[in-house]
């Protein structure tokens, strides 16, 4: 290949191993998820509300760097299944408010362990790797 395509070649991309992570960080937790009828991106959503109870679609968004077109079908879903509810904001009444349900904190104590189990798992990097991975990883994000 010519020189000048150098930069179409796979092993010098850095989205491709970023992608092929994020693909297996997901395989690793549908096991524990599935069986609670859970996707990834629905408990991440979980794990924002646990934490806050109630957020602003923008600000969910803006947590989880996910867009209002992701987000919506997603929701509706969840306020379909009862976990969450979905109403508008006394302040402004465009921006929709989501707040955790019983039956979604409920949901809390079976997705405790899930963290835990995943950290068992074997993995390539050491506790130190792993933190400077974070970091570098937020810093990506962010930038």
């Amino acid at each position: 290949m010519a020189q000048e395509y150098e930069q179409l070649l796979l092993k010098n991309q850095l989205c491709f191993p970023m992608y092929a992570c994020g693909r297996k960080i997901v395989a690793a937790y549908t096991p524990y998820l599935k069986p609670l009828g859970l996707t990834y991106t629905q408990y991440v959503v979980f794990m924002v509300l646990w934490e806050k109870e109630s957020v602003n679609v923008g600000q969910l968004g803006s947590i989880l760097h996910l867009d209002a077109g992701t987000l919506t079908p997603l929701l509706k879903n969840l306020e379909k299944e009862g976990y969450i509810t979905r109403g508008r904001s006394k302040e402004d009444e465009r921006v929709t408010i989501i707040s955790i349900t019983k039956k979604g904190n409920d949901l809390k104590e079976k997705c405790k362990d899930i963290p835990l189990e995943l950290a068992k798992k074997k993995s390539s990097l050491t506790e130190k790797e792993a933190m400077q991975l974070y970091k570098l990883l937020y810093k990506y994000l962010e930038g």
